[in-house]
């Protein structure tokens, strides 16, 4: 299921659930539980109001959220918070403002443990990828969610190289192409 803006907020619930099951296992272990869901239900109703906020959501067969995709196109000035500093001192504000800016930001991917192996995650980034601008898409994990970066080389985004001398613990990746979405 697709949505914009701020209808995402109708499955705030049932989202927020899911992400703080997908990011309560390592790496992302130190997380409590409860405190990870409600801050991301707090961060999502500020998110959904975000120039060009999507989401891409998978439900299982009773309606349970079993993965979810969410972006938005990232807007000039490139932003300070979060970590937005360290995709600045990765790549270098030249590089951020004609490679980040405007594209589609890809902010969350998620799948549930029971619903992982069968290209899902593959399906939900497609998904979304789908209406970035020109096809530009992007998106950061950390350098130490393994499975995630091994998961985007092996579908084909592009890892951006730092600035010499200036790495930093998050990955940048671009789409290489906008791939069609298998589902609806």
């Amino acid at each position: 299921m697709k949505y914009f803006g701020q209808d995402i907020l109708t499955v705030a619930d049932q989202l927020s659930e899911a992400y703080a099951e997908v990011f309560g296992v390592p790496p992302w272990e130190d997380r409590e539980p409860e405190a990870t869901r409600v801050e991301f239900r707090e961060r999502l109703e500020k998110d959904a109001l975000r120039p060009g906020f999507r989401a891409v959501l998978a439900l299982s067969d009773t309606g349970e959220v079993d993965g979810f995709a969410t972006g938005w196109i990232t807007q000039a000035p490139f932003r300070a918070d979060r970590a937005y500093p360290k995709v600045t001192r990765r790549l270098g504000a030249d590089r951020v403002n004609q490679l980040l800016v405007g594209a589609l930001e890809i902010d969350e991917l998620g799948v549930r443990a029971r619903a992982r192996g069968g290209g899902l995650g593959q399906r939900l980034l497609s998904a979304l990828t789908a209406t970035a601008p020109d096809g530009r898409a992007w998106l950061l994990t950390w350098n130490q969610a393994h499975d995630a970066v091994a998961f985007y080389r092996r579908i084909g985004w592009q890892e951006l190289e730092p600035v010499p001398g200036d790495e930093t613990d998050v990955v940048v990746f671009l789409s290489t192409s906008v791939r069609r979405p298998t589902f609806t």
